[in-house]
């Protein structure tokens, strides 16, 4: 079997892993075996992580509207039902940048909330 010298490649792959690891708990950031496994299980941390960030951002805006929704004397359930049968598509992130800055504006958006969902009552 013919020798393989493998020329630039095991050190440039050691490298790219050794610099990943730079700043992780001892051997960790030294040997190529430890830091090749904190960095591999330090990606998939990383890759469920930014999964559950828009999970947590989409809870954290439903409880600003929420808060606001209270403030304003109805429930978030028949505000979001309200805005729909109005007619109006705004996302969460726009409904609670909206509630924390332009309270006014909210108000507005409550009040025709609270007109579409009497009107479909009756």
């Amino acid at each position: 079997m013919p020798r393989v010298k493998r020329g630039t490649n095991r050190r440039d792959y050691r490298h790219k892993t050794l610099r990943r690891a730079k700043g992780y708990f001892l051997t960790k950031s030294k040997l190529n075996r430890a830091a090749q496994e904190a960095v591999e299980k330090a990606l998939r941390y990383g890759y469920v992580g930014r999964r559950l960030k828009k999970r947590n951002f989409r809870s954290l805006w439903i409880v600003r509207i929420n808060a606001a929704c209270r403030a304003a004397d109805i429930s978030y359930s028949k505000f979001v039902s309200g805005l729909k049968r109005a007619g109006i598509g705004l996302n969460r992130k726009l409904l609670a940048d909206i509630a924390i800055n332009d309270s006014a504006g909210f108000l507005s958006l409550v009040a025709k909330a609270k007109a579409a969902d009497q009107a479909n009552l009756q």
